[in-house]
């Protein structure tokens, strides 16, 4: 039922910004949260950021903090996540995920496994 597509990756310099767009559809009136992992070869996927839908509570990995912003747009029902400063770590194919939640709800972490909902992935590139 539900869909997202991720869209927005690119080839960087080191320093440079970057603006990640997941765009989703058959979302009912249950609430989720939204948001992005990110995973290289060899690594295990990690939670990088995510808002509710409820009360556009947000969360960041202590290695994006001040660095990525993560927002939403209700009426074109996309979630974006603008990147600046970016460093060559931060490499890697992007995943847009959702999931159901509580009307009100603290997103202490991402669990990869509580993330039914998945899009295809986009490359971001950070050359050195």
């Amino acid at each position: 039922q539900v869909q997202l597509v991720e869209s927005g990756g690119d080839l960087v310099q080191a320093g440079g910004s970057l603006r990640l767009s997941c765009a989703a559809s058959g979302f009912t009136k249950d609430y989720y949260a939204i948001g992005w992992f990110r995973q290289v070869p060899g690594k295990e996927r990690e939670g990088v950021s995510c808002i509710s839908t409820s009360d556009s509570h947000t969360y960041y990995s202590d290695s994006v903090k001040g660095r990525f912003t993560i927002s939403r747009d209700t009426t074109k029902n996309t979630v974006y996540l603008q990147m600046n400063g970016l460093k060559p770590e931060d490499t890697a194919v992007y995943y847009c995920a959702a999931r159901i939640i509580l009307s009100k709800s603290v997103i202490a972490g991402m669990n990869r496994n509580s993330f039914p909902y998945w899009g295809q992935g986009t490359q971001v590139t950070v050359s050195s």
